[in-house]
C-alpha cells in the first residue's frame, strides 16, 4: 500500500529510525543488572550513605562497556558508609542465579572481612532461598536485609502517584508527638515489610512525613509509624 509510512521509501525510513532508537540490542541480563544496580546505589544515597553521582549516572552504554553483555554479579559488590558517621558501614551483594543454599550464606560470611565494622548487609537475590540459608543469615551480629533483583528494576519511590517520604530525626519525632499530645502508638502505622520502609530501611518506631501533591487539591501532610 502507497503512503503507509511503513515501506522503504517517504516516511517510512523516518518511522524505521525512530522505532530503533527504542530497540536494546543489548542482553536483557545486561540491563536487568544495570537497572537494579542503580536502584541500589539511589537507595543507599537516599539512605545517607557516601554514593558517587558518578556511578549513579553511568548510562547502560558505559555499563556493558565496563561489565559486558554477560557480567559477574561479584563485580558488582558495594560497600560504603554513612556520611553522618563513617564508622557505619554497609555491604551489598548480588547473589547468582541459582538458588540461595546455606552453603552460600556460609560462603558470604567466610568472604566478609571486618565483621565488627559492619552494621548492614544487603542480598540482591534472582532466585529463592531457603529456610536453612535465612536461618544462617539470622546468625549474623548486623542486621540483613534481602530484596528480590526484579523488585529493584523500578525505583519505587520516583513514581509520579507515589507521595514523598521523610524520615524524621529522633528530635523531629519527640516534637511531632509533643506537639499533638500523642504516643506513637496513636500515629497510623506503616508496616516494616512495606515498600517504602524496606527502601529506606526503616526501624520499628521511626517516623515518616508523608506529602500527598496533586494538581487538584492542595498538598496534603500526614505521619505514620514503623511497626
Amino acid at each position: 500500500m502507497e503512503g503507509d509510512g511503513f515501506d522503504g521509501d517517504g516516511n517510512g525510513g523516518a518511522w524505521g529510525m525512530c522505532l530503533s532508537s527504542y530497540v536494546d540490542e543489548g542482553s536483557v541480563e545486561s540491563h536487568r543488572y544495570y537497572l537494579s544496580r542503580r536502584t541500589v546505589l539511589e537507595m543507599l544515597r537516599d539512605r545517607g550513605y557516601a554514593v558517587p553521582n558518578s556511578e549513579i549516572d553511568l548510562s547502560l552504554q558505559e555499563f556493558r562497556s565496563i561489565y559486558g553483555q554477560t557480567p559477574d554479579p561479584e563485580r558488582f559488590r558495594i560497600s560504603t558508609s554513612l556520611r553522618s558517621d563513617p564508622s557505619k558501614k554497609i555491604l551489598v551483594i548480588f547473589c547468582g542465579p541459582g538458588l540461595v543454599k546455606v552453603n552460600v550464606i556460609r560462603s558470604i560470611a567466610t568472604q566478609i572481612v571486618n565483621k565488627d565494622s559492619l552494621s548492614r548487609l544487603i542480598l540482591i537475590l534472582q532466585n529463592q532461598i531457603t529456610n536453612q540459608a535465612l536461618k544462617a543469615v539470622d546468625l549474623f551480629s548486623f542486621k540483613v536485609e534481602t530484596f528480590q533483583i526484579t523488585d529493584l528494576l523500578v525505583n519505587i519511590t520516583k513514581h509520579v502517584l507515589k507521595p514523598k517520604h521523610r524520615i524524621l530525626t529522633d528530635e523531629e519525632k519527640q516534637k511531632l508527638l509533643k506537639k499533638y499530645s500523642l504516643d506513637e502508638k496513636q500515629l497510623p502505622r506503616m508496616l516494616q515489610k512495606d515498600a517504602i520502609a524496606r527502601y529506606y530501611g526503616l526501624e520499628k518506631g521511626q517516623v515518616v512525613k508523608v506529602i500527598n501533591s496533586g494538581e487538584i487539591t492542595e498538598s496534603h501532610v500526614s505521619y505514620r509509624c514503623v511497626w
